[in-house]
Order: C-alpha cells, then structure tokens, then sequence
C-alpha cells in the first residue's frame, strides 16, 4: 500500500509541479553561477548508497567553502536558496528519488555517511525502512538552520544535541509507522509550510 501510494504520489506531483519547477530552475540559474540540480550521495534502506536531488541553493562549490552544516546566516546560501529553503521548495526534486524506490513520501530523513557511521548502531535500526521527504524530525527542526545559528559551534550542536535527537523520533517513527500514521504526518508537514505566515522578500535584480 505505502509503496502504491508513493508512485502514485511522485507520478502526480511531478505533473503538477513541473510548470513551476521550471521557473524555479530558471530563477536559480538567473540568481546565481552553477548547475540547477545539488546531488549527494545518501544512505537508504539496508544502508544502500543513493544520490538525493534537490535545487540547488547554494553558491558553486559552497562544500570547499565551509563546513558540512548550514545555518541561518550562512553566506553561502544564495538568495534564491533561502527563498527554496525557507518554503521547503528545494525538496520537490527528491519526487525522482520517491519514484525510482530510494526514498518514500514519509520515513527517517536520509544522512549523509560521515553521520550514519558516526551513530551506527542506531542506523541499524532506523534503516530498515526507506529514508522519506517528511518525518517526525522535519516536523520538530523545521527551522534547523535558525538554531543552528544560535550555537557558538553549530558543528557540534548538531552532533551532540540535534542528531541525537532527530535518531531518537526516526526511532519513535519506525516503531509506530503505519499508513494512517504515514498520511497524518503529511498533513501535519504540508499545514506547517502552508500554514503559517511567512515574511519572504526575493530581489533578483540587485
């Protein structure tokens, strides 16, 4: 049923979306130099390496530039890329990674390797279902980058204090994850981005 419900899902949203994805890209392209597309590799089901999609959002070889963590007022986040970040729009690429099997609607978000090796053994638990766009974590930490921002050490914030926290509800996911559960939890992310008011201002002309 999850699966069904995940290719039917990413088939409609990319028909739907694929207009406005298109004047994504070409704004992303206007605001800034580089691809369209940010591509890294993941850690999925059974622990199997996928590259995740989304738009790109910040500047070209933003990962030579600092470190691994992006807070709220990282300079390398494009103008651009605080407008897709804030509104989640940088997401909606990852309906190919839905589709093709990698990733489900609802599920632990992925990890990059360093973190998951890291916090391995709580991995084995955690990766026994397909990472998702949304979960109990995406929920909490909608504005992550916001309290990053606040650390003195956002790097160490995260590993000591986020993550933890993020492996601890992942877990809490997979031990009540069901269909029913599956479908509240994206209508409680969809009332969170549209939900509340926003103050979004976006200059490309400057």
């Amino acid at each position: 049923m999850k699966r069904i419900f995940d290719i039917v899902g990413a088939v409609l949203g990319l028909l739907l979306l694929t207009p406005f994805g298109v004047v994504v890209a070409f704004l992303i392209k206007l605001d800034s130099k580089g691809p369209i597309f940010f591509r890294q590799e993941r850690l999925g089901k059974g622990f199997r390496p996928f590259p995740i999609y989304k738009f790109r959002t910040m500047i070209l070889e933003a990962q030579h530039r600092g470190g691994p963590i992006t807070f709220g007022g990282d300079p390398r986040i494009t103008r651009m890329g605080r407008f897709l970040r804030k509104t989640k729009t940088d997401e909606i690429p990852q309906l190919f990674n839905v589709l093709r099997g990698e990733m489900s609607f609802v599920g632990p978000r992925p990890e990059v390797l360093h973190y998951v090796e890291r916090f391995r053994k709580d991995y084995e638990e955690i990766l026994k279902v397909r990472p998702g766009i949304t979960d109990l974590a995406s929920l909490k930490y909608s504005d992550e980058a916001e309290i990053l921002a606040l650390a003195e050490n956002p790097e160490k914030e995260y590993v000591e204090r986020v993550l933890p926290d993020k492996i601890r509800l992942a877990k809490e996911y997979v031990g009540q994850s069901s269909f029913f559960f599956d479908l509240s939890l994206i209508v409680r992310t969809l009332l969170k981005i549209f939900g509340r008011p926003r103050q979004i201002h976006l200059r490309l002309d400057s």
